[in-house]
């Protein structure tokens, strides 16, 4: 047996030992799990992609957005109204 030290930030490990721990293991255990699988098919057992919440155009727009709200320009819409512009 040997010893592996992972750095991560402190709520995701908070929230990757719950989940762990509703799935009843530890975390030693799930990246065991996961060091076995990805030695057994020599690959990430998953997709790695990007999220594109955090594109740079939508946080360009985001930031546009929140500057809008700060000089006071906000539009406000009812549901019915931004349900009416989904159909557009």
């Amino acid at each position: 047996m040997t010893t592996v030290s992972v750095r991560m930030d402190e709520s995701l490990k908070r929230d990757f030992d719950a989940v762990c721990n509703e799935l009843g293991m530890s975390m030693t255990t799930a990246i065991t799990i996961l060091a076995k699988k990805m030695t057994r098919e020599k690959r990430l057992p998953f997709e790695v992609s990007m999220d594109p919440f955090y594109s740079a155009s939508n946080m360009a727009a985001l930031n546009d957005s929140i500057e809008e709200m700060r000089q006071g320009r906000t539009v406000t819409k009812t549901l019915e109204e931004l349900e009416a512009m989904e159909d557009e």
